[in-house]
Formats: C-alpha cells, sequence, structure tokens
C-alpha cells in the first residue's frame, strides 16, 4: 500500500468519500473512548480528539486529492506556454483516470507545440535561402550587373519553383489529419508516372543518377496528383541523403492479386533502426544534414494512409549502404460515399488526362501520446500539390503570417536546470515563496493562505526543526512533571519553560512591552507555588495567556487584542504547511529519523524481553520493580493526552511568536463624525440626566434609611441593595460603551467641540462612579447580612476594575488620546490578580466571616470547609478548636512530593488539626448542615 495514497486501489470517489467520513468517525470515538477509560478530564480529550479526527482525514484526502492539486498546477503552467509537466495518475478512480487523461493530453500539447516551433525554425530557413538568392539575382539585374537572358531567368524560374513547391507542401501538411479526404482516382501507368516524376527531378545538385526499374504493364487505381507527391517527396529525400554520382533506384511490382508496392533506394547513410518509424512524423528526419524539412516523408506517408496503404523504411542488407523506402498500395482503393462538395471545391491536377471517380478515405487515426507519431493540424480545404505542374484555377486562402502565429502562441517557460522535461508536479519539493511573499507564476495559491489572506501572510519561513524538537521535549517535560500532582512548583516549572521558548522565538522580546508583560506572566505564574486555589490560578493563566500574545503580536487596541487572543488557536491551522516543511526537513537530516527507530527498537526490546524475565525470575523481578516505576496504561495515556496538549500549545503560540499577524489591521475603521453636534448631545445628556436622577434616588435612600425603602418599595434593605447590584454592573460596562461610540462619532476639529466633548463625557464618567460606590455599598452591606463568599469578591473586585477603567478613561479625556487605555486595562487586570493573591482572598474571606461570627454569632460552617488550604490557617487562628476540626479540610497537603509543593498546601499541612474523632463527626455534619448560630 502506498502510505501516502492508501486508498488508490478504490475504483469509486462516493466510496472513497465515504470511507474517509467512517473513519474519521471511528478514530474519533475510539480516542475519545480511550481517554473516557482512562480519566482523563474532557477539556483534554476533546482537543486530541479532534486533531486525531483531522490529522486521519488530512492523510487520507491528500491521496484523494493531490492529483487535482497538481493538475491545477500543471494547468496554470500550461497556461504560460510550460507543457512539461505531468501528474501522478496511480489512483483507479475517476480523478485517477482524468489524471491519465490530463497526462495524454499535455504530452499532446508539448509535441504539437515542439512541432510548431521546429516549422516556424525550419520554414523561415528553407524560405530565406532561396528569397536571399532570388534577390540577389534581382538586384544584379537591376543594377545592370548581368544581363536578363534565358540561363538567369531559368535560375530565377528555378528559385521560384521551389519557394512554390515548399508552399505546396505546407498546403498540403496541413490536411493530413483533417478527416475524410476526397480523392480523385483514376487508372494510372505506374511505370509512366515514375519516369514522369524522375524527368521532373532531372540531375540533382549532387548529380545523383535515377534509375527506373518498374514493369511496363503495371496499372493501379490511385489519385494521380497525390502519388506524384509521394514520388516526388522520397526522390528529394534520396537526392538530398545520396553522395556525389549515386544512384537512386526506382522500382515497383505486383505484390499478389490485390496489392502493388513502390520502392526508392537510395546510395546514402542509410536510416537508423531507432529512428525508422519517427522519419515519417512530422519534422521526424534522423537529421539536418540534407537541409531538408522532415515534412516530406510526412506528406508521403499521409498519401499512403489515404489509399489504404503503409510506407515503412526498411532495414539495409548487411554490406550494404542506403535507406530503402517501400510503400504498399492497394491496386484499387475501395470506394467510399462522397462528401458533401465544397462551397469552393479546389482545382485538381491532371483533371481530365483520365476517367476519374471521386471517392473518401478515412484519415489514419490520431496517434497516442505513448508513440512516437505526432497529432497534425486540421486540414485545408485548398489541395495544391508540390510537384504539379498545373496551375490551380483557384486560389488557395490566404495563410496566416508565421510571424503572427509565432507571436499568437503562449511560450513556454524554461524548465529549470537539472529537471527533467516531464517531472511529476512536486518532484522535486515545494516551491519556495518568492521574496515578497508572493506565488510564483503557475503555481497555485495554498489554501490555507487564500483564508488567511493578507492578515496572515506566511513568506521566507524556513523549516524550524529545532524550534520543533524544543516544543516536542516541553510536551514530553508536562507529560512527565504534570499529571497526578497537584498544582504547584511542576506547573511553575513548565509555564517558565514555555514562556522562555516564546520569548526568544519572538522577534519582539526586545520590546519595553515585552518585558512588561514577561515580568508580568512570571509573577502571575508564581502563584502557582503561593496560592493553593485552582480558581486563582486560571484566572493567572488566562490573563497570562492574553497578556503573552499581546507581546507576541504587538496588539494596541481592543480588537487588536482580540484578534491576538484568536490567533492562538487558530495557529494550530495557520502553522500547519511550516510543520509540513519542518516534519519534511527532519527526515534530511541524517541523525534524527535514525535516533528515533533506535530509540523506539530499543524500548520494544527492554520492554518484551525485560517482561519475560521479570516474569520468569523473582529476583530480577524484584530488581526490575525497584528501577522501573509503575506506570499502568492509564496512567500511560493520561500523560500522552497531557504531553500532546501542553506541546501543541506552545508550539501554536510559537508560531504566533514566529510570524505574528498583522492584527493591527483587523482594528475598526474610522468612524464619520456627526455633522451637528447635537446629535450626539443630546442622547448622551439624557443618559447623563437618567444618572443624575439615579444619584439623587440614592441619596434619598441613604438618608431616609431602611424605613423609606421598605415604605416605598416594600422590600428590605439588604434585599435592596442586592436586587440592584448586577444591574449597576451592567450600567457601569454599557457606560464605558456609550463612551468609547461617543468618542468615535462626536467632532472634535474645533476647540469649542473638544470642550463639550470632554464637559460631557466627564460628567458621565464622574456620575458612572457614584454608580460604582454604590454598587460597592450594596454588596457590601449584602455580605454583612448574609456573609462574604469568594465569589462576592470576585464581584467587588470587578466593580472596582471597572472604576479604575471609568478613571482612566477620565485621565484619557484631558488630552483627547486614549491609545494607552486597552494595554493599561490589561496590565490593570493583571494587577488585580497579582494584589489578589498576594492578599490571599480565601483567607480574607475567611477572616471576615470569623468577624462577622464574632459580632453577630452566626458562622456558615458549610461554606468554610469548602474554602482551600490557603484559608485553613486563618481558620485554625480565628476559631475554636472544635469548630475549626469541622472547617478546615483533613490533611490537604497529603501525597505532595517536591515537585507538587506550594506555600499554601504547606502551611496548611503544618497546623496541628488532624482528622474529626469519631464522636465529633455528626456533631460537625450538623454544624455544616444549618451553621452555627449564638
Amino acid at each position: 500500500m502506498n502510505t501516502d495514497r492508501p486508498l488508490d486501489g478504490i475504483r469509486s470517489i462516493k466510496a472513497k468519500l465515504g470511507l474517509l467520513v467512517a473513519v474519521s468517525i471511528v478514530v474519533a470515538a475510539l480516542v475519545a473512548q480511550i481517554g473516557d477509560r482512562a480519566g482523563v478530564p474532557t477539556w483534554l480529550t476533546l482537543p486530541v480528539t479532534i486533531v486525531a479526527a483531522l490529522g486521519v482525514t488530512q492523510w487520507l484526502a491528500r491521496g484523494m486529492t493531490s492529483p487535482l492539486r497538481e493538475m491545477t498546477v500543471a494547468a496554470s503552467r500550461m497556461a504560460t506556454g510550460d507543457y512539461s509537466q505531468r501528474v501522478s495518475a496511480t489512483s483507479a478512480d475517476e480523478v485517477g483516470a482524468l489524471g491519465v487523461a490530463f497526462n495524454t493530453m499535455a504530452a499532446d500539447l508539448a509535441d504539437a507545440d515542439r512541432q510548431r516551433r521546429q516549422l516556424v525554425a525550419t520554414v523561415s530557413h528553407e524560405l530565406r535561402t532561396p528569397l536571399t538568392a532570388q534577390q540577389a539575382l534581382l538586384e544584379n539585374l537591376v543594377d545592370g550587373v548581368v544581363r536578363p537572358d534565358d540561363a538567369v531567368l531559368r535560375t530565377a524560374l528555378a528559385q521560384a519553383e521551389r519557394l512554390g513547391a515548399l508552399v505546396a507542401d505546407l498546403l498540403d501538411l496541413s490536411r493530413v489529419d483533417g478527416g475524410r479526404v476526397p480523392l480523385t482516382l483514376a487508372s494510372v501507368d505506374v511505370r509512366e508516372l515514375v519516369e514522369q516524376a524522375v524527368a521532373e527531378a532531372g540531375v540533382s545538385r549532387r548529380g545523383t543518377v535515377h534509375e527506373v526499374q518498374v514493369p511496363r504493364n503495371l496499372h493501379v487505381v490511385a489519385d494521380v496528383a497525390r502519388l506524384h507527391q509521394v514520388l516526388a517527396n522520397l526522390l528529394d529525400n534520396a537526392d538530398r541523403h545520396s553522395p556525389t554520382g549515386g544512384t537512386v533506384t526506382v522500382s515497383a511490382g505486383r505484390e499478389g492479386a490485390d496489392r502493388w508496392w513502390l520502392l526508392v533506394r537510395d546510395e546514402g547513410p542509410g536510416v537508423p533502426t531507432e529512428s525508422a518509424e519517427r522519419i515519417f512524423d512530422r519534422f521526424g528526419s534522423g537529421d539536418d544534414a540534407g537541409g531538408g524539412t522532415g515534412i516530406g516523408l510526412a506528406i508521403a506517408s499521409w498519401v499512403c494512409e489515404l489509399h489504404g496503404g503503409s510506407i515503412s523504411a526498411l532495414a539495409t542488407p548487411p554490406g550494404e549502404r542506403g535507406a530503402r523506402i517501400r510503400a504498399v498500395l492497394p491496386v484499387e482503393p475501395r470506394p467510399a460515399p462522397a462528401p458533401a462538395p465544397p462551397t469552393n471545391p479546389p482545382a485538381m491536377p491532371y483533371a481530365g488526362s483520365f476517367p476519374t471517380a471521386v471517392v473518401v478515405a478515412p484519415a489514419a487515426p490520431t496517434p497516442s501520446h505513448l508513440t512516437s507519431s505526432t497529432t497534425l493540424p486540421a486540414p485545408s480545404s485548398t489541395t495544391s500539390p508540390a510537384t504539379s505542374p498545373t496551375t490551380p484555377t483557384t486560389a488557395p486562402p490566404a495563410v496566416m503570417p508565421l510571424a503572427t502565429q509565432e507571436s499568437s502562441v503562449p511560450q513556454p517557460v524554461p524548465a529549470a536546470a537539472g529537471a527533467s522535461p516531464a517531472a511529476p508536479i512536486g518532484a522535486s519539493g515545494p516551491t519556495p515563496p518568492t521574496a515578497s511573499g508572493r506565488v510564483p507564476v503557475g503555481e497555485r495559491e495554498p489554501l490555507i493562505d487564500s483564508v488567511f489572506g493578507d492578515l496572515w501572510p506566511e513568506a521566507g519561513l524556513a523549516p524550524q526543526v529545532r524550534l520543533l524538537l524544543v516544543c516536542l521535549g516541553v510536551g514530553v517535560l508536562s507529560a512527565a512533571l504534570l499529571p497526578y500532582r497537584n498544582m504547584g512548583l511542576a506547573l511553575l516549572v513548565v509555564l517558565l519553560t514555555g514562556g522562555t521558548v516564546l520569548w526568544r522565538t519572538s522577534e519582539r522580546r526586545a520590546s519595553r512591552w515585552s518585558l512588561v508583560t514577561a515580568v508580568v506572566c512570571i509573577g502571575l505564574a508564581s502563584l502557582s507555588v503561593l496560592r493553593a486555589a485552582d480558581w486563582l490560578m486560571v484566572l493567572a493563566v488566562l490573563l497570562g495567556i492574553v497578556l503573552t500574545v499581546t507581546a507576541l503580536t504587538d496588539a494596541k487596541g481592543l480588537s487588536s487584542m482580540v484578534a491576538g487572543a484568536v490567533a492562538w488557536p487558530l495557529a494550530a491551522l495557520r502553522g500547519l504547511p511550516l510543520l509540513g516543511r519542518t516534519i519534511g526537513a527532519t527526515s534530511r537530516v541524517s541523525v534524527v529519523w535514525p535516533i528515533v527507530r533506535t530509540a523506539a527498537i530499543s524500548l520494544v526490546a527492554l520492554v518484551v524481553f525485560g517482561g519475560l524475565f521479570a516474569s520468569g525470575d523473582a529476583v530480577f523481578g524484584s530488581w526490575a520493580g525497584a528501577l522501573v516505576p509503575e506506570l499502568a496504561w492509564d496512567s500511560l495515556i493520561f500523560r500522552f493526552f497531557v504531553g500532546f496538549v501542553m506541546g501543541g500549545a506552545l508550539l501554536a503560540a510559537a508560531y504566533v511568536a514566529l510570524n505574528p499577524p498583522k492584527v493591527h489591521r483587523v482594528a475598526a475603521p474610522a468612524a464619520r463624525p456627526v455633522a451637528r453636534m447635537w446629535e450626539w448631545v443630546i442622547p448622551v445628556g439624557l443618559v447623563v440626566a437618567l444618572f443624575v436622577a439615579f444619584v439623587v434616588a440614592q441619596a434619598a435612600a441613604l438618608f431616609g434609611g431602611h424605613d423609606y425603602v421598605r415604605r416605598t418599595t416594600g422590600l428590605t434593605y439588604a434585599d435592596y441593595v442586592h436586587q440592584g447590584f448586577g444591574q449597576l454592573t451592567v450600567a457601569t460596562l454599557l457606560t464605558l460603551a456609550t463612551v468609547a461610540v461617543t468618542v468615535r462619532k462626536a467632532p472634535q476639529e474645533t476647540p469649542r467641540e473638544r470642550l463639550v466633548l470632554r464637559v460631557v463625557v466627564g460628567a458621565l464618567c464622574v456620575l458612572t462612579l457614584v454608580v460604582v460606590a454604590s454598587a460597592l455599598h450594596r454588596m457590601d452591606l449584602y455580605q454583612q447580612a448574609y456573609g462574604f463568599t469568594v465569589l462576592r469578591v470576585l464581584v467587588d473586585a470587578f466593580e472596582l476594575w471597572l472604576g479604575l477603567l471609568v478613571v482612566l478613561v477620565l485621565v484619557a479625556g484631558i488630552r483627547l488620546q486614549g491609545w494607552w487605555l486597552p494595554r493599561a486595562a490589561l496590565v490593570s487586570a493583571a494587577a488585580f490578580v497579582l494584589l489578589g493573591g498576594v492578599l490571599n482572598p480565601e483567607a480574607w474571606v475567611a477572616q471576615h466571616n470569623i468577624d462577622r461570627y464574632a459580632a453577630t454569632g452566626k458562622l456558615d460552617v458549610a461554606y468554610l470547609s469548602t474554602l482551600g488550604p490557603d484559608a485553613a490557617p486563618t481558620i485554625v487562628a480565628g476559631l475554636p478548636r472544635d469548630i475549626a476540626i469541622c472547617a478546615v479540610a483533613t490533611d490537604p497537603a497529603s501525597g505532595d512530593d517536591a515537585l507538587a509543593w506550594n506555600l499554601g498546601r504547606s502551611r496548611a499541612s503544618a497546623l496541628e488539626v488532624g482528622p474529626a474523632p469519631a464522636a465529633e463527626v455528626e456533631r460537625c455534619a450538623t454544624l455544616r448542615a444549618g451553621g452555627l448560630h449564638r
């Protein structure tokens, strides 16, 4: 089986498509099932399943569509005149048949193009020689150098006749493969015809003597003019290749009752065996020593086929010299129905000389590209034999000048040095892009390049073997360190290693923004060893990803930051061409695959023989158990999934660092300001008025107290403040969006327009800060009434961050320049997470609940028991031991090794709080169910 095209043996494209879909589904289901059985989380199983299904689909579909891709590239090159391209047609389906037909067409087109060029060159040479001599003769006559006597005029006439004969040959050649050609049949005396042809040939310029050996009683039925063409061309060919003073012998005779033969023999060098068939092709002459055009024998072959006969070059007997051209023709060609008479029938030579009957002989079949024959052009409707002494009564049609014909045909692209003239597409590897990033002429733009276009071009990227190996190494490191360990030092090592790889790969690593983000990301990563709260690390990793992609892509605006974040997962698709080139480059490195192959074979040998010896000998088995860790299949699968996801994610990010997208082009287009100021002032002014009304309502509720709220709303104050917190948060977000739209649409040409913008937007932002303060006050009151939770603290932090953004907007409004706002907002968010990690939010929540317990006697023990190890020291220090036992998790750091070390878990494990005694279990369950009330 061909691993590159595994489905070549299937004969139906529909069956291939169905099999492709089925195999992809089976692979996806199998990978998902393996991950589920091994206990791999869904967020790890899903990407591996998708990649596996897409990989199988790509593997199968590439072999199915590669002939189509090759044909697209070849057709593009053929459009420029390069007919040397071929496609790999190994498939048994319809696409394979199309590839075979395409190769046949390409070969025929290449042959036709070669013949056309050879025709132009040869005809130009043949026309130039007599024209030059005739021009010199006429100039001598005009200048009086020579006198116009009979000898001079005969010379001029001979030159004109030679030109006429060449033009007649070309006209005849144009009919060769044109279909059904009419023949004017008549009774022919072969000896008389041969003697007439010999007499017209006369003594050649080499002094060749013609000898006729034809019986006098040989009569056949044939087209006289066409047979005359055969004789004239054979004699001319023999004369040109005969030595000076040589003899050309023409003989003929019967061959059976219904066939006769014609033989022309000379004393020249003869026809090589390997050229015996090719000499009857157009321009198929064995060599150019005779000065021929290579079309005479093609015309002779065509005439013989029209009569239902054949022509061939006989082998020269041993000890003799010369070529032997033998034609075998029927005595009476079989008549065929005559075609419809042409509009302007050409005049036939020798008309009236013999009784005639018109028949139509089928044209010779079009040769295949596998033979040496060549497809010839369509026939002309004009008949003008080369050697006819009769002047046609109808003028031949005008013929396009050769120069025009030459310019109307595309020129071929020269093949690269050393390349095969018919090399398959892709035989020499992919064509690298040009320096400008454009696809070379004749090359088809890759699909992925066309999808991403100018937003994410890839030009001049060499294979990155070292980078690929480093990312694979980080994946292996992740698979070895992360599974079956709590968050801690191992995660920090993996994050710092991956970050170092990205920083070294990035072309912007020396920029100020990259250095700032690197420092912030190190701080966020350090939370993995500082705090044990998983949710805090999730926020830190997500913010670290956003900071990383903004540094790699140099994103400045909000839309460009979003585009940069989306670019990371899309890099798994955009980087596939580079990954393919890199994997291909590894096969050219002599040491890489031998190392991999040796390691794989060695591992298999160790597993097989080691397992046999360990199971067969107790002592050896004890040694093996001490040296080899116990790795179950579930563990290996889980580690593979972790390593694949981590290595793949790092490889995608490395591609963004190596070839960042042009995220700045994703920015929204410049908005067109409104024509009149009141068009934006009125709507924004109404929003400001609503904010003012809300502030007044807050003041009324604040000064009116609980009784006023209950009397006007029917709600308790706690329910009142809790009811509106979410709406106030949304209002803050919408205010920021309103400010952004206002700044884009408000005109800022004059100082008055800019002043109005500052005043209105500034008032709106100040009122928004009042809303933020109201929201924070409401949440504080609600927590005092119902207790503190991590989620409520996070909501408080988010609202406080929104308030900080409003302050930043106020600062930007002073000079109406806000290009720095998106990056400032991102850094401030990271600062909030870092500050929260340092302040230990879970301990803060625990402490405030303990303070509330001290003040009110109310304590949610069940919620305290859900807090992580970070809160354990605070709980133990702030609560009585009998309550702390019920509120602290038992032995949070059990099973941790050095690579799983974490400060929060380490401090919690140092507490002298063991599991609740059996007598206390029921009491702890009661406390968790109903809480604690004093």
